[in-house]
């Protein structure tokens, strides 16, 4: 391949997370992060939900599994802060600047999977 060529256009990678529970965890993204519940496998081993052009994907595993972090820029980290707090999210890290220089909180969802929301 030359060195110049780029590679085709790839689209945006879809995470898929272990979860104890695939419909559980799809109600939770809903009334929590405000994602729609897509598709629901038959037998309920794997389901998505999905926000935007932005999806995830659950498979139902057997705890205890290693929780995913995912990074997620807010464009009005204050109104995305009340809004999730409003909803009922589990907030384990409030609000602040943090020493790296970008305001952040954190957010857990059931299975312990963490979500670094900032605004730099």
């Amino acid at each position: 391949m030359e060195e110049n060529a780029k590679m085709s256009l790839l689209g945006k990678p879809v995470p898929e997370l272990p979860v104890a529970d695939v419909e559980r965890a799809q109600q939770h993204y809903r009334d929590i992060f405000g994602f729609e519940i897509g598709w629901l496998y038959p037998g309920k081993e794997i389901g998505s939900v999905s926000s935007g052009n932005g999806a995830i994907f659950f498979r139902k595993r057997t705890p205890p599994f290693e929780p995913a972090i995912h990074w997620v820029f807010a464009e009005d980290i204050d109104a995305s802060y009340q809004e999730l707090k409003a909803a009922g999210a589990n907030i384990v890290d409030p609000l602040e600047m943090k020493p790296w220089g970008i305001r952040q909180f954190t957010v857990s969802d059931l299975d312990g999977h963490l979500f670094y929301i900032h605004h730099g």
